[in-house]
């Protein structure tokens, strides 16, 4: 049977107010209508649904059964426009991100926070693994956006937006700081202990084709998955780093990491965020992309 939710609603508002004539002003329409209305519902449904009185309707015991479901229905109706509108608000919600546990601390924190003081009710949950990963996670609707370094292979089915311009480096410390009197050939520091991130990290892809591209090949004495623990292996003299230089300000400021210059130096690189092409991000997705990208000109603006 297909009958016209509205026809349904009006019964309800009816019901409710035993009358035709209340039940036309809270509609804003016509008494005429309503009762037409009411007139077509019984016929589809094939059985009256009130009997007049000298005070106005009250329900037959087979609309007092009926009006118990549509009333059920009518408020669930309700409830969801309710839950929507908390959700578009940032009253309420759930939102999932994907990232490294390096990006997460250098990049993303302080966005979280910010976020978090403007919408506390909406729960956050970090994914922390690696871009391998979390790239599976993000196709298969396990998190709804992922932080990550650029560039990124096959993309084709996800929306890359820059968010963040890095500069990686080589660093030492105190026992090396003799490498960071002057600029040095790059391959020079294949003399040298080296201590990178394992693979298959996105850093020390980039890191491989830059060597690639300049045709020299270095193999790291120490291979660590945490890129926290790359940066403490060098603070404490095992020898040459690769870091980030936007991650690492407070050391070189004070002088627990001290950068080496190369020639040629490790081009920029950038900090994105992906999502997948046919999916709708959620308000509160929405709100935290636009917190991120409010400092950059040409993406200051509502997704």
């Amino acid at each position: 049977m297909n009958i016209n939710f509205e026809l349904y609603y009006i019964f309800y508002v009816v019901a409710n107010n035993e009358s035709i004539s209340k039940a036309a002003n809270e509609l804003y329409i016509s008494q005429p209508a309503v009762t037409q209305s009411i007139k077509k519902l019984e016929s589809q449904l094939g059985g009256a649904l009130f009997v007049r009185t000298k005070r106005g309707v009250i329900l037959t015991e087979e609309g007092k059964v009926f009006y118990s479901y549509i009333k059920q229905g009518v408020e669930f109706f309700n409830n969801g426009e309710n839950k929507f509108s908390q959700l578009k608000n940032l009253e309420t919600g759930h939102i999932k991100i994907g990232a490294s546990a390096t990006i997460t601390r250098n990049v993303l924190l302080p966005y979280i926070e910010q976020f978090h003081k403007l919408h506390p009710n909406i729960d956050i949950e970090i994914t922390n693994h690696v871009t391998k990963e979390l790239l599976l996670m993000l196709r298969n609707g396990t998190i709804d956006m992922l932080a990550l370094n650029l560039p990124i292979k096959s993309n084709k089915d996800m929306a890359i937006i820059p968010c963040k311009e890095i500069q990686d480096c080589f660093v030492v410390g105190k026992d090396y700081i003799h490498l960071t009197e002057k600029p040095i050939p790059l391959d020079e520091l294949k003399n040298y202990p080296l201590i990178f991130q394992k693979k298959p990290s996105n850093t020390r892809e980039f890191l491989d084709n830059f060597l690639l591209q300049n045709n020299i090949d270095f193999t790291p004495k120490v291979d660590i998955a945490s890129y926290n623990l790359v940066m403490d292996f060098t603070r404490i003299g095992f020898g040459v780093g690769y870091g980030t230089r936007e991650f690492i300000t407070k050391d070189l400021d004070e002088g627990t990491l001290f950068e080496i210059k190369t020639i040629p130096e490790v081009p920029k690189r950038n900090i994105g965020i992906a999502m997948m092409n046919n999916t709708i991000p959620s308000f509160g997705i929405k709100k935290l992309i636009d917190i991120m990208l409010a400092g950059i000109p040409e993406f200051s603006h509502t997704l």
